[in-house]
């Protein structure tokens, strides 16, 4: 089964956050049972807009330029594609070759996938621990009758 779109999305969003060493790992791994690699895309360093959406009114807005850098592979003939905040050549094409590597369903599709259900718990965690720090300063009001 082919991954959809929105699921491909969601992957380069959390290997976009992932920690540059966990990525090399994963990515030498991938690379290790002789898999033809080509760089399409080499990383490259550059600023995109970054827009957001003010909570209250929902209006869109930019916020400014953001420094982002970008790769793209071919790995056994899948093209995988990343980008990460930052400058971080090194992270972005090792995540570039991940998605390569979950696009092609190769051996280590799972632990890649792995990878990405670890940062989304790590995320989840902290929201829930922020909230938990925010919940004291809650006001609840009376309804006055």
């Amino acid at each position: 089964m082919i991954p959809n779109e929105s699921r491909r999305e969601r992957i380069a969003e959390l290997l976009a956050s992932a920690p540059e060493r966990d990525l090399v790992d994963l990515a030498d791994a991938c690379l290790a049972d002789g898999a033809e690699l080509a760089v399409l895309t080499a990383p490259e360093v550059g600023s995109v807009a970054a827009q957001v959406k003010e909570p209250i009114a929902h209006d869109h807005f930019f916020l400014g330029d953001v420094l982002a850098c970008r790769a793209e592979v071919s790995l056994d003939g899948a093209r995988g594609w990343a980008m990460r905040l930052g400058d971080n050549r090194t992270a972005t094409l090792a995540a570039a070759v991940c998605d390569a590597e979950v696009q092609a369903r190769r051996p280590q599709t799972q632990r890649v996938l792995e990878l990405c259900a670890r940062i989304e718990d790590a995320r989840r965690q902290a929201d829930a621990d922020e909230w938990a720090r925010l919940a004291p300063t809650i006001v609840q009001f009376e309804e006055l009758t």
